[in-house]
């Protein structure tokens, strides 16, 4: 559905000998595939986890007690789970390791980590922090090399990541009270967070453009907007109407994150999701929709839908279960 209720999952109920092997179901039920230790010198661990979701994306708040969580390559061979996940701590400390490097969180930073490479979350004593999760495809197409940006402190001390710890801290306190046709552009606004403060970080900084680049990547992105529900919208098409070469289109759109052909996919896809997410288009059909923007085939709809947001287009619906 477009917003469910909140899920709320704790140890409190659960004999201590046992809270263990829970916590560990817990998160893996409430994330990926991961293996979970106590702290230094105690048996178990004690925590709950509380779980929204708006549209495609996933808010949770943990508070635990010390603990080590791996994601390691047997997890990951498991099960294909192919998310970005966004620790934001709220109290207590953390570590995040990834790709060879370590974030260390104090109360407002944030770091990235990728579900499809190991990593790992340390912490020492108790803690809280909320975690966003959100499909891989989302970023990837928003940010270069993002294998960069893992494991990487955004400090919530200004910039992006002050407006982002202020965000969540907000949305988790109002998400009861959010209108349903609400919800997906609340999540898209987050997101837009999030990309604007890793965006900021000195791995993700790019060579500035030329004039010239500059003003033919605005010129397809003006185009991309005004013919996106064209089903004829293509590569080819955009370089005949700009009168470009498409060689010289793809110079002027290299160094984004994906290819021009993706990036149009995309944005369709995005814009597919909002209008499954609208309350007001709950009598149109997925079809519909889908072919509202452009696609002519419902089968390759649903597949790409569900490979760039790891659901099928009828989860969002309004009501759905």
């Amino acid at each position: 559905m477009l917003r469910v209720m909140q899920r709320l999952l704790s140890t409190a109920d659960v004999a201590h000998r046992d809270r263990l092997a829970y916590w560990t179901d817990m998160v893996c039920d409430a994330y990926v595939q991961l293996d979970c230790d106590p702290g230094s010198g105690a048996a178990s661990i004690d925590g709950e986890i509380a779980v929204d979701r708006l549209a495609t994306l996933e808010l949770s708040r943990v508070t635990s007690t010390a603990q080590r969580v791996r994601r390691t390559p047997a997890k990951i061979a498991g099960a294909s789970e192919d998310y970005f996940l966004v620790s934001i701590q709220s109290q207590g400390c953390a570590r995040v390791s990834q790709d060879g490097r370590d974030a260390l969180l104090q109360p407002g930073d944030f770091a990235l980590y990728d579900s499809t490479r190991p990593y790992t979350l340390s912490f020492d004593g108790d803690f809280q922090q909320y975690v966003l999760m959100l499909p891989g495809p989302t970023l990837r197409t928003a940010l270069r090399s993002t294998e960069a940006l893992t494991a990487t402190t955004v400090t919530g001390q200004r910039g992006a990541g002050h407006l982002m710890i202020g965000m969540i801290r907000t949305l988790a306190a109002d998400i009861g009270t959010l209108a349903p046709e609400s919800a997906a552009a609340v999540a898209d606004s987050v997101t837009q967070i999030l990309v604007a403060g890793l965006a900021a970080l000195p791995a993700a900084r790019s060579e500035a453009l030329s004039q010239c680049q500059a003003f033919h990547r605005e010129q397809v992105r003006a185009l991309v907007r005004e013919r996106l529900r064209d089903p004829g919208l293509n590569v080819g098409a955009i370089a005949r109407q700009l009168r470009l070469s498409p060689s010289t289109l793809h110079r002027a759109w290299a160094g984004e994150a994906c290819s021009l052909s993706d990036w149009i996919w995309a944005r369709r896809l995005d814009a597919a999701r909002r209008d499954l997410c609208d309350p007001a288009l709950a009598a149109r059909s997925v079809s519909q929709i889908a072919f509202s923007w452009g696609f002519n085939d419902a089968a390759h709809f649903s597949r790409a839908f569900r490979a760039r947001f790891g659901c099928a287009p009828s989860d969002l619906r309004p009501g759905s279960a």
